[in-house]
């Protein structure tokens, strides 16, 4: 099968897929589309609400000081009371026809089509490793040995609970940073100071 027919096969997939993930969040339109609104930063304040929600709910955790069984119970607990009290209180409070703008339904389809793409592009690294396991074995296992010894160093450098926080804390401000273009504008300037290096490298002494 020919490149070409591969890429339609898995765009049509994509699409597919897609369809079926908007009819499975159907329930949770409201609350997904209220999150995306404070993700990326629809208002100046929706940053430092979303941090001082995190750090006070980091802060109870830290003076309740659960067990980890504790801590997962209860976490799947609120999972749990979640989907089934979400979609009732959003149908009763928003009702059917909030969805009936164009706007709305555009960007709740291009969220379920962002995660069906994070779906492949998860894939698509694990496919690469196994690839890279078979093919190199060697700088496989020396990779995945050097990358594990160092989050086991910055495991043990830094509290596990400050460690969680930092990441949910970097979860919740890079789609307002990528959203905003702070992402991209950094990150073409780093590329441009390493090709500058590169460059340098390469000239004659």
């Amino acid at each position: 099968m020919s490149a070409t027919g591969v890429d339609h096969r898995t765009s049509s997939q994509k699409a597919e897929e897609t369809d079926v993930l908007k009819e499975k969040l159907h329930g949770w339109r409201a609350a997904i589309l209220t999150t995306d609104r404070f993700l990326c930063w629809e208002k100046m304040y929706y940053p430092a609400l979303l941090l001082g929600v995190v750090s006070i709910t980091f802060m109870l955790v830290y003076w309740l000081d659960p067990s980890i069984l504790t801590g997962l119970s209860t976490l799947v607990m609120f999972v749990c009371l979640a989907d089934y009290m979400v979609p009732i209180v959003t149908e009763r409070f928003f009702g059917p026809d909030v969805y009936l703008q164009e706007q709305q339904q555009q960007r709740f389809h291009e969220i379920c089509s962002q995660l069906v793409q994070s779906k492949y592009a998860t894939r698509a690294v694990f496919d690469s490793l196994c690839t890279l396991r078979q093919d190199r074995p060697r700088v496989y296992y020396i990779t995945v040995l050097l990358l594990l010894a160092l989050v086991a160093w910055i495991g043990h450098q830094i509290h596990n609970l400050l460690l969680t926080y930092l990441l949910v804390v970097f979860g919740l401000i890079l789609p307002g940073l990528n959203r905003h273009g702070f992402v991209s504008k950094y990150s073409n300037m780093v590329w441009q100071e390493i090709d500058k290096l590169a460059k340098r490298k390469e000239k004659p002494q």
